[in-house]
Formats: structure tokens, sequence, C-alpha cells
């Protein structure tokens, strides 16, 4: 837990020394470092994650603080609730759909299909919505993670170049497309970014965890 702790931290550093760069991203420079010493060291990934359990009973009470920004926020977003609504489902229906084209194009097989069709949702609801429609739980958790790592990496920069800069907008972009990092990401630069965020994560899982299965008996 304390090597986590500390190429974490030093993630953090580059990070600002290279002022916040996509690819300087703390959790995709962290997750690389560990994979490498984990990799060289012939350390097996069930027993670094037994000692690293504290880390992961956080990850709980963190994603229910993304209410605090929420509660703080909460007139702005009732105002805005039908565009928040409009974002999320047409921000869903495209994470859905443009997976879907990627992969009946390449003749992928139906289980990787179903389940990149999840990879805009957090990852335990992801894995429980592809077990339904007959993806892999385990290459839906892939698939989450390298999502959410991808958009909190290079969502705020692409945003930025298509001068998207309310935190209306770029919260809901972030939340919708990359869930819980994009979230933690966006919630850096405004709190009210994060207050849209953690609710279009919310949505999002709520809304695809109805519709994806739908969907798979119609499409799939």
């Amino acid at each position: 837990m304390g090597l986590t702790c500390a190429i974490y931290a030093g993630a953090v550093e580059v990070s600002r020394r290279s002022g916040s760069h996509p690819i300087a991203n703390p959790v995709l420079l962290s997750v690389c470092c560990l994979i490498a010493v984990l990799w060289f060291a012939r350390i097996d990934y069930q027993h670094y994650f037994a000692n690293v359990q504290l880390i992961h009973f956080l990850l709980g009470p963190a994603t229910v603080a993304l209410a605090v920004p929420l509660f703080r926020h909460h007139r702005k977003v009732r105002q805005a609730a039908l565009p928040i609504v409009t974002g999320v489902v047409c921000g869903s229906a495209a994470g859905i759909l443009t997976a879907l084209a990627i992969c009946f194009a390449a003749g992928v097989d139906l289980a990787l299909t179903t389940s990149l069709s999840t990879k805009s949702i957090t990852a335990p609801v992801a894995m429980s919505v592809a077990e339904q429609i007959g993806g892999a739980p385990s290459l839906a958790a892939v698939f989450a993670v390298l999502t959410g790592m991808t958009g909190a990496a290079f969502g705020p920069w692409l945003l930025s170049k298509f001068k998207i800069r309310t935190p209306m907008e770029r919260g809901l972009s972030m939340g919708t497309t990359s869930h819980g990092q994009g979230t933690a990401r966006i919630l850096q630069e405004s709190e009210e970014a994060g207050a849209f965020a953690g609710l279009a994560m919310g949505l999002t899982a709520l809304g695809m965890a109805i519709l994806l299965p739908l969907l798979a008996r119609v499409v799939l």
C-alpha cells in the first residue's frame, strides 16, 4: 500500500511539473508504473490486491462523497434538468452505437461486442450488465477502466480544443463518457463541473443498466 501511495504521489508531481499534460495523467502514470513493478518483481496480482484492501475500501466512501458538490450546486442542477437529461441520453446513445458500429464493421464476436458496449458505465455496473447481455464481465471491467483512464487523460484537453468551457458542459461530457475517473479529473478543475459529472455518471449507469439489456434483445 505504501508503494502504491508513493507511486501515485510521484505521478501527481510529474503531472504538476508537466502542466497537467494529458499523457502525464496521474492515474495513467500510476497504473503503468504499478504494472511494471509487479511484472518485474514477479508479484502476483492477487497478492498485491490483498495488501491494498484499505484503498479498495475507500473507493466506496469516495464515490459517495461525490454527492457533496452535487448538494452544494443542487439549484443549478434543478434549473438545468432538461439539458442534463438530453445530454446524458445523447452521450450514452453515442457511446453504445459507436461501439456497436466499430465491432460490426470489424467483424468481432458477440461476446466482445456486448462487453465493449458497456464501456461508458462505471466498472461494477458494467460487469453486471455485460453478464446479462451475453458479454464477459472481466472484459467489461477492462474496457470500463480503459475508457475512464483515457477520458480522464484526454477529455479536458479535447473539450478545451472544441472550446467547450462551461462547467455544466464539461462535467456532463466527462461524467457520461468516462464515469468515475473522468468525474474525479474534472472535479479538480471546478466543484460545479464535478457536481454535473457525478450526476451524469449516476444517470448513465442507471439508464444503461435498464436500456442495454432491452437493446441487446433487439440488435444482438
